[in-house]
């Protein structure tokens, strides 16, 4: 692929927005700060920028030209600081502020994929405060195990798989202390794997494909952020990485993604169909990142990768 390198003195003032009020600030302020250590040492004037101690609107004030988004979560991946910076004037890294809105929303990613047949694990919609007996009935409409999560959260908050009956209102408890709105679908046994994305519409490039080993499965905070228990295995080339690479490529055009996204993916065991779970719009770039590590297999060191992704910063308007 083309890798955009710029002059960093072209690129002006850039604010790195990092922290925010999420649940995922503390996954935030990891990434953050590697961010801005790189286009620090390639050049750039970069500042850090937290929206939960500054208003946004000290960006233009401040004569800042561009914005790298390493927010997380709500207020920073959803869509909503984006169209704060299409009003300020400020381009920014990443998707748009529709593509940001759906991708975060899990329930209309789902819907999306459906409708254009991509394949994505059965599920069900459910309120926290329905009745016991529409939670008590999600086993038997999509079966056993079930994966239960937030609507609109990530880094794993939230998340339970349910083995039985019986775990079932704490799982729906766990995922309603973080949204109203609780997304139950079948569990996929078999094998968890990522695929990022860089670029845009026609011109979006898949990245290596990588296997995800998490001890006994639980691929949780713990195991993302903080242990180094969790194997990560960046997959050779085949037909069947290919064919993982095709549909994130369209899962992330019907969203309308840009800039860079990562699908996750998982591989059922019996058949090695893929099914689709999610995509990031503002995925982590922590040490135990998964985004660098793939760029890293093309050659694309995890500076540079930076620098390629606040050069491709824009806005909505421009597009």
């Amino acid at each position: 692929m083309n890798i955009n390198q710029p002059n960093p003195k072209t690129l002006g003032k850039v604010a790195v927005l990092m922290g925010g009020t999420s649940a995922e600030r503390p996954v935030s302020l990891m990434s953050g700060p590697g961010v801005l250590e790189a286009l620090r040492s390639l050049g750039v004037d970069a500042h850090a920028f937290d929206p939960a101690e500054r208003a946004l609107d000290e960006l233009q004030r401040e004569g800042f030209a561009r914005a790298f988004i390493a927010l997380h979560g709500r207020g920073g991946e959803d869509g909503t600081v984006q169209g704060a910076l299409e009003l300020l004037g400020i381009p920014y890294t990443g998707s748009g502020v529709m593509a940001s809105a759906l991708a975060m929303d899990k329930v209309m990613t789902k819907r999306i994929w459906q409708f254009e047949g991509l394949p994505t694990p059965p599920w069900r919609l459910v309120r926290a405060d329905a009745p016991r007996a529409a939670h008590m009935a999600l086993p038997d409409e999509l079966g056993l195990p079930l994966i239960v999560k937030p609507v609109r959260e990530g880094s794993s908050f939230g998340v339970s798989k349910v083995a039985g009956y019986s775990d079932v209102a704490a799982a729906v408890a766990t995922a309603a202390a973080f949204d109203a709105e609780v997304l139950c679908e079948t569990c996929i046994v078999g094998e968890e794997v990522t695929c990022p994305v860089l670029g845009q519409g026609d011109d979006a490039v898949a990245l290596p494909v990588i296997r995800i080993g998490a001890p006994e499965g639980n691929y949780d905070f713990e195991h993302k952020y903080v242990s180094n228990d969790t194997v990560y295995e960046i997959l050779k080339d085949s037909a069947e990485t290919r064919e993982i690479q095709r549909l994130t490529l369209a899962a992330y055009r019907l969203l309308g993604c840009r800039g860079w996204g990562r699908a996750d993916l998982m591989i059922r065991a019996a058949d090695r169909q893929p099914f689709l779970l999610e995509m990031n719009t503002s995925p982590g770039m922590t040490s135990h990142s998964l985004v660098p590590k793939s760029a890293a297999h093309i050659g694309l060191a995890y500076p540079q990768l930076c620098l390629h992704l606040l050069a491709g910063a824009t806005l909505d308007r421009a597009r």
